[in-house]
């Protein structure tokens, strides 16, 4: 008898036809799913919708353009792993531009680019990596003979949607910290009247990129998005509101040298400049490296990569910010010790007197 992934593989349609294709299992499709509603904050109940969304869908074109980058977050769509790019993300989507990836080259690669724009026009998804110099005309960033802000607009005023990926297309990043001698800014600046979503972060997580297109591909549009732009499934809450050592901040208990005692014990790392009370993202609850780890869990703090200019907001790296949020008002690192240390003071005080009490109550009742 014939296995049901064989039966599925032969009735398959849209994206899906591609996925079983590559021999990955239902079980392990639906598994997909549900790890997907789970990054979109959705009840589990939302993995069936998901997955008839993905086997009923045309496959979506993307074009992925680089700038001024490091190829920080091709490398981490590279290294995918839930699901892994060749599984998934590449069947489920139809990349016919990529200049890190693609077969392609020189004439032959901008025709690609080329033949998407003109003959998909406002149907096509538009992937954006690194920042848009605007100094000088543009000059330091050409590809092909052409300028970065020239690239954009057509490419993304022409697109269905944009996507920056990572802090340098999203406002700019390392490229645009001072003195910023290119003139780099983020993609939606460069474009003011171009949709664009921002999945900020150097890199971005690439579940969070994989999560929305899922969502485009369910619902047929982007997801809810905060004040900048930003979809509020990963970044709709502070790092610090997750965080696995947040118990030890609520208790005063900080890290104070790198190694110490603290250290060892997982402490809190505020005093040694985690940004993690001022930055909103989902890492502490998507992780990295097959969900295994993320800086702070590792041991070294947050540095605000998610926010907005954060190579000059949030520099230098290893001192602690002024203020944080806890305990309902804005409190320093000393104030929180401080305020712990009084009340434990207080309950051994009162401790104390309860057994001072007690004890000569008893003395009396033996007395009687």
């Amino acid at each position: 008898m014939r296995d049901e992934d064989e039966i599925v593989r032969e009735s398959a349609g849209g994206p899906y036809r591609q996925i079983v294709a590559r021999g990955v299992s239902r079980r392990d499709f639906l598994k997909f799913c549900s790890a997907m509603a789970a990054v979109l904050g959705l009840s589990g109940t939302f993995a069936g919708k998901i997955a008839e969304a993905i086997e009923k869908a045309e496959r979506p074109i993307l074009v992925w353009l680089e700038f001024q980058d490091c190829a920080g977050n091709t490398e981490a769509l590279l290294r995918a792993t839930k699901p892994t790019i060749a599984e998934i993300v590449l069947d489920v989507l139809s990349v016919d531009y990529h200049e890190t990836i693609m077969a392609p080259a020189g004439k032959q690669a901008e025709k690609s680019l080329e033949d998407v724009v003109k003959n998909h026009k406002g149907k096509y998804i538009a992937c954006v990596e690194g920042s848009i110099p605007l100094k000088d005309n543009g000059v330091y960033c050409c590809v092909g003979g052409r300028s970065a802000i020239d690239i954009a607009k057509e490419v993304c005023g022409n697109a269905l949607a944009t996507i920056a990926v990572g802090t340098c297309a999203t406002s700019g990043g390392i490229p645009a910290a001072a003195p910023n001698p290119t003139g780099a800014i983020g993609v939606k600046q460069a474009l003011p009247n171009v949709t664009v979503l921002n999945l900020t972060g150097c890199p971005m997580n690439v579940e969070n990129l994989t999560a929305t297109v899922v969502h485009f591909l369910t619902f047929g549009g982007l997801p809810a998005t905060d004040s900048i732009g930003r979809p509020l499934f990963a970044y709709g809450e502070r790092i610090h509101d997750h965080c696995e050592r947040r118990a030890h901040y609520d208790a005063g208990q900080f890290v104070k040298q790198w190694g110490d005692e603290g250290h060892r014990q997982g402490w809190c790392l505020y005093e040694m400049g985690c940004k993690g009370p001022e930055t909103f993202g989902n890492c502490p609850v998507v992780k990295y490296n097959e969900g295994t780890s993320w800086p702070v869990q590792a041991g070294h703090g947050c540095i605000g990569c998610f926010q907005p200019e954060f190579w000059d907001k949030m520099t230098p790296f290893y001192r602690r910010l002024p203020k944080v949020p806890g305990f309902g008002v804005e409190v320093t690192a000393d104030k929180i010790g401080a305020g712990v240390a009084a009340v434990a003071a207080v309950g051994v005080a009162a401790h104390r007197i309860a057994r001072a009490i007690r004890g000569k109550q008893d003395k009396k009742e033996d007395t009687e």
